[in-house]
Order: structure tokens, then sequence, then C-alpha cells
């Protein structure tokens, strides 16, 4: 069959990217310094080119120009014209097709082939050569789609009723028997009936997505026969990851959106506009180094052949750039508006505010983005930390963002094992105040975690003292090295019962810290039933068993035991609250946070000091700044921490009227509420214990 020949025209610079207008389309394209551009298209099955059209006009930057007659469905990809100069910071090579950086769909996956290198792999300084092979055949095609509808907005969760669920879009489905096989690993499962459930039984508010956005694998991870699992290493930040869907639609993930949202549950998407999936001068050229790599990219201003490594991964995006901002933006408001996305967790921010003095925290896309009419409704979460200087910025990112506290994933870690401080335990637990309040911000800026998706899950945490990432093939030095792990005797699963029950209970203070914490609380897929990664600590090239949860025997008793924890903070706002808390005094009479020794005094400076103290209880009530304290002035909490390996007998304080309730004890996880009729209670070794008045809200 002969294809149709089409023509071009002007067309508009409006819009970047392909866009349908009903009898054509119209595409535009960013590029500061090519000298002329391509658009090529394709045969229906992506096989053969068989069309190449200039675009004919430029208005500044933006080359432009209208297809009359092109479909929705037609198939095509870039190819940029100008000069090949390596060290001026100039890469570009028409031989390469490029992935438009506003495409919406494309066919697949790419392939990796020595085609999609810029320069000629067998060359002496192989990069300053010049690579004359097509990469076309092992490239994926972008698809012409029709502009999505604006999907109606969510009714947003009270910020500090937020109870975060990170999970991997495939890993979390994968090997789940409840969910319909066809749906399996997809954006489907995801929003499966079996899925809907467990999340709506333990309370989870807001599901975190890793990386959904169309990736690309590392060569060295296939050479391995191993691909990038987690998807850190973006391709398109406007199309959906293919692997996730039935056909590579859009349509499957705005639909999984859309269920989930009618259950009440958020959608949040981990994004990674730090680096690209074309990585160091080695890398490929796959969209944005064939376009203008002196623009997308942040090169050495000594010699602009090599690139700023700020993220470790050999590139980084110049997010400084005006018109890369304006990406990042389109594509926010893009998953926002036309996928129906509730927010972003924002992979190493830190790069998104590096301006040519280092970061600022006014910088300009950090600006833009709490500027913007759309993005500054939304969820926005930092990583606040990269690995070049002065990377690490945590408690510096503006309002409205949230930022991952890896401070209180250590300290917690450390209290537990043994050799933390409990006056760091102390900091973290009341909102890391130190830390995050400054500049009006509340405590839900803090997001707390124990585990994530990079490092041990909680199960591992308690079961390994030492990573175990053999199967990555990197001769196990990839990885933290520190964990504040422990085994509790043993290296691995166990058949002792002792062991097995001091890691239970371990696992059950590790998450009722977590969520008993002001702030706003993170929990890792798979925890909750005690899923384990065989110790691998860095599973991000694990697309199988290991970095699939495992629900085949899941610890049920712990899964019971997260939903009644995040049920007690739900019920009890003074164990969310809105504001700092600062011991101040209370309308009711006492102060909003009082600390307690053992024998009913407050802490002196010493004893804060003092390695030995390991059991303390924190009294609490509504902040007396807080607007809500005179509706919930009676809600209160005795919270009793005894990080020690003996008993110990804790004076509860007086109230004005009835007695306290021990409501949930770490140690007797599955014991009723009982009220506490003395003036003491007893705490066992290595437990957490709450009481709440008695008639309390609940």
């Amino acid at each position: 069959m002969t294809e149709r020949k089409y023509s071009i025209t002007a067309g508009s610079a409006d819009r970047l990217g392909a866009h349908p207008t009903g009898d054509g389309v119209n595409f535009a394209v960013f590029s500061a310094n090519a000298e002329k551009i391509d658009v090529c298209l394709f045969s229906a099955d992506g096989q053969q080119e068989v069309q190449q059209l200039t675009l004919p006009d430029r208005l500044g930057d933006i080359w432009h120009g209208f297809i009359p007659g092109l479909q929705p469905g037609a198939l095509y990809g870039l190819r940029a014209y100008g000069p090949y100069e390596p060290q001026l910071g100039h890469r570009f090579n028409p031989a390469k097709l490029l992935i438009d950086p506003y495409a919406r769909r494309l066919t697949g996956r790419v392939i990796h082939d020595d085609a999609l290198l810029g320069y000629d792999s067998r060359a002496a300084q192989a990069d300053l050569s010049f690579g004359c092979r097509d990469s076309a055949p092992f490239m994926p095609k972008c698809i012409v789609t029709e502009d999505a509808l604006t999907l109606p907005r969510s009714r947003r969760v009270a910020r500090d009723q937020v109870v975060i669920y990170e999970a991997h879009p495939k890993g979390l489905t994968a090997a789940h028997p409840r969910v319909p096989q066809d749906q399996r690993g997809r954006f489907a499962g995801l929003a499966s009936d079996a899925m809907i459930e467990h999340m709506t039984r333990l309370g989870i508010t807001t599901l975190e997505l890793l990386p959904v956005q169309a990736h690309a694998d590392e060569a060295f991870l296939l050479r391995k026969g191993l691909t990038n699992y987690w998807g850190y290493n973006t391709l398109a930040f406007f199309a959906p990851e293919t692997n996730y869907t039935a056909q590579g639609d859009p349509a499957e993930f705005r639909d999984m959106v859309s269920r989930l949202h009618q259950a009440g549950i958020e959608v949040v998407l981990d994004v990674v506009y730090n680096h690209t999936a074309e990585g160091n001068e080695l890398g490929p050229t796959l969209s944005f180094r064939g376009l203008d790599n002196a623009s997308y990219y942040r090169l050495l201003t000594e010699n602009p052949r090599y690139y700023v490594n700020d993220t470790g991964t050999g590139n980084t995006v110049n997010c400084a750039h005006p018109m890369v901002i304006r990406m990042i933006l389109d594509s926010l408001r893009y998953w926002v508006e036309h996928m129906g996305v509730d927010g972003f967790r924002f992979d190493l921010a830190t790069v998104l505010g590096r301006e040519a003095s280092g970061f600022m925290r006014e910088g300009r896309l950090l600006s833009a983005l709490r500027q913007d009419p759309v993005l500054a409704n939304v969820r926005l979460i930092a990583e606040p930390w990269d690995v070049g200087p002065g990377g690490y910025q945590l408690g510096n990112f503006p309002p409205p963002f949230l930022e991952w506290n890896d401070r209180f994933r250590d300290g917690v870690r450390r209290f537990w094992r043994g050799d933390g401080s409990i006056a760091d335990l102390a900091e973290r637990v009341t909102g890391s105040a130190p830390v995050f309040d400054h500049h009006g911000r509340a405590p839900q800026a803090t997001l707390n975690f124990i585990t994530a998706h990079d490092g041990f899950t909680l199960a591992d945490l308690t079961s390994y003292n030492h990573k175990h990432n053999q199967p990555n093939h990197e001769g196990n030095r990839d990885g933290h090295n520190e964990n504040y792990s422990d085994n509790m005797g043993r290296e691995g699963p166990t058949d002792d019962a002792m062991i097995a029950d001091a890691r239970a209970r371990r696992r059950r203070n590790l998450l009722a810290t977590l969520f008993l914490s002001q702030g706003t609380p993170m929990l890792l897929a798979g925890d909750e039933i005690a899923n384990s990664q065989d110790g691998n600590n860095n599973a991000y090239c694990q697309d199988n068993q290991i970095g699939w949860v495992d629900w085949s025997a899941p610890d049920h008793a712990l899964a019971d035991f997260t939903a009644r924890l995040i049920r007690l903070r739900d019920d009890h706002p003074v164990l969310h609250q809105r504001r700092f808390l600062h011991s101040y005094p209370i309308p009711e009479g006492g102060r909003d946070l009082v600390w307690h020794l053992p024998g009913g005094a407050e802490p002196s400076a010493s004893d804060w000091q003092s390695p030995d103290l390991r059991a303390l209880a924190l009294e609490l009530r509504m902040a007396a700044n807080s607007p809500e304290r005179k509706q919930f002035a009676d809600d209160a909490a005795f919270i009793a921490v005894n990080g020690g390996q003996h008993e110990v007998e804790m004076v509860l304080p007086p109230l004005p009227q009835g007695n306290w309730m021990r409501v949930l004890d770490t140690a007797e996880p599955i014991a009723q509420d009982r009220r506490e009729d003395g003036t003491t209670a007893l705490i066992a070794a290595d437990s957490i214990v709450v009481f709440m008045p008695e008639g309390a809200r609940a």
C-alpha cells in the first residue's frame, strides 16, 4: 500500500509538541542552536520512515509547521541539524531519530544498539567522533495523540490527614493473586478491587507511585540481563511508560486515577526532572541531546564537552533555562489537568533550585511552581538533596513543599537499635521543629518515613545487619552501607521463635513511632505485610520476585496493627496537629507539650544528654496557637516509650476527670482498650504504649 505524501505549511508556535486540530497536526519544537529540524513520518508499523518534512518557520527559538490531513495515531520522530562540536557543547546529528520532548504517547521502548550513539564507539576519543548509523530502527516512535479532556479535580485530603503509601506501579500487583491476571503489573491493577480494598482497609489516603513516565534502560544493565526496574531514567516527560499499560494508551492511566479517586485515594507521582536517560558524553542520543544539548543540560563552563553531574547519573538538566522551565511546568500541568494526578514527589529536588550561584530556595523554577495557578495547589514533595556542592537542603525548601526527612528515618532506626539518642527521638516525634518550624511552615512539612523504595524494607531492616545485593552483579558495592538495621541475633530468615517475636515487636515499634509522630507519614508498600527483598537494599534493577511485593504469605497481624495505628492517628487530631508544639500554656491548664521521666518529673538538661535514658513519655494537648483547639480541647494523649531492656513503671499525669485508657501497646498488639485505675502504669521493655483520656473522642 502506497503511503500518502503530505505537505507542510508554517503553522503556529503557540503550543509545543504535536497537536491535532481537526484538519491536520501542528508541530512546534524548541531549539536555540539547531539550523534545521525535520518531522519524520513512519509507516503504521513503525518500521519504515516514509517522509521527512522540514519545519518551515521559526519564532524565536521555536520551530513550527502544520501538516494538513495528518491525523491522530500517526507515528513520527524528529531529526535536528546543526553543529557537531562537542567541545563547544553541541551534539547535533541528523542520523539520530529523536523523541519529541512533548510526545504524549510512544510505540514502545528503546532497543539498545550502538546506532543510538551520536559518535563512533570504535574511535579514539569516541565522543568527539561522528556516528553515521541511522538510529530509527531502534527507537520508539512518537504517536500523535488527541488532546485529552481536562479531568475534574478530586476532593483534596486535608493536609494533616494525609497518609502516603509509596509503591512501584508494577511491583505492587505483579504477584498479587487476587488481582486479575491481565491487570497485574499494570496501571489497571493498581485500581483493581483487591488493591483498593487493601489500601482502604489500611487507611491510605494517597498512593505515591515510583516513576510512571516513559524511561529507558541503561546499556550496562542490559549487558548483565537486568533492567532499570525503578524507572529513574526518564526518556519522555509527558508519555506514560508503555510497560504499565496493555496498549500504551494513556487512557489506562486516566482510568486508574479516576477509579482511585472514586475510592477517596489521591495519586502522587515520583518525577525525575533532574536528569534524563541520555547519561554523560558517552550516553545515547535519544532526544534532548540531539535537539539542543547546550540548552537542556548543564555543561562544564571550562569544557562544555562534559556535563555537570550533580545527580550522580551522568547529566544534570538545566532547570534554570527558561524553555526547560517551561517544559517542566507544561509537563506537570499536563499530568494534573489531563491525567488527573494530585501531586508530585521530585527526585533529587535540589537540582530544581540550582542557579549559577548554587541552590536558591527562591530560584526560578521553584518560584514558578509556587506561582503557577494549577501547580501551586497540588501536593509538592521534595527529596531535598542531590550529590552536588551544597546539595543537602533539608528544611530549606519553600512552602508548600513537603520534604523527605532522612533524619527522621535514621534517628528512629538508631533509637530502636539501641545506639540512638532519646533527645533526637523526641525531636523527630514532635515534627523536627528545629529543621522545619520557620517561614510559616506546618508540621506536615516533614515527610516522615522509616523505609522507602531506596533501602531495606521494614522486614529486612529487622532481619539483616548487612546488605545482600549480589543479584545486582556489582560485587555488593552498590546501595547504602550504613542502614542502622538490626537482625536481632541471626542474619536473614530464622525459625527461632524468640528472634521472630523480637523482630515482630521491633517492626511494630518502628511503625508506631512513624504514625504517632507529628508530620506526614509515608509507608512503603509491602511493609505492612512484612515483605522482604532478601536483604537487597538497592533493588532498582530487580524486575522479579526480589523487587515485587510478595503477597503469598502476608503477615496479617502486622497489617491489622498498621491499620489500627492509622485509624488511631486519624481519630485523634492531637496526633496530627497543624501547628508545632512548643510547651506553651493552654487555657484548660498545663501546656500543649510536656515531657515526663518515668517518675513523673520533667527531664533536666543533663537528663536529655544522658545516654542511659531509654524511657520517656510525652503528654500532648492541642497546640496553644491551633485554630482547632477549641473544637478538640478534650483531645489528649500520653505516649510512653521504653527503648530499654527492662520493664519500667511510668507515673501517669493527673486528668481533670476520669482515667487514662491504654489504647495501644506494641508489646500486646491485639489487646483491647483497658482503663488504668492507678496513678502508674507498667511499660514493657522495648515497647510503646499510648494512653488516651477515658471518653476521649474516637
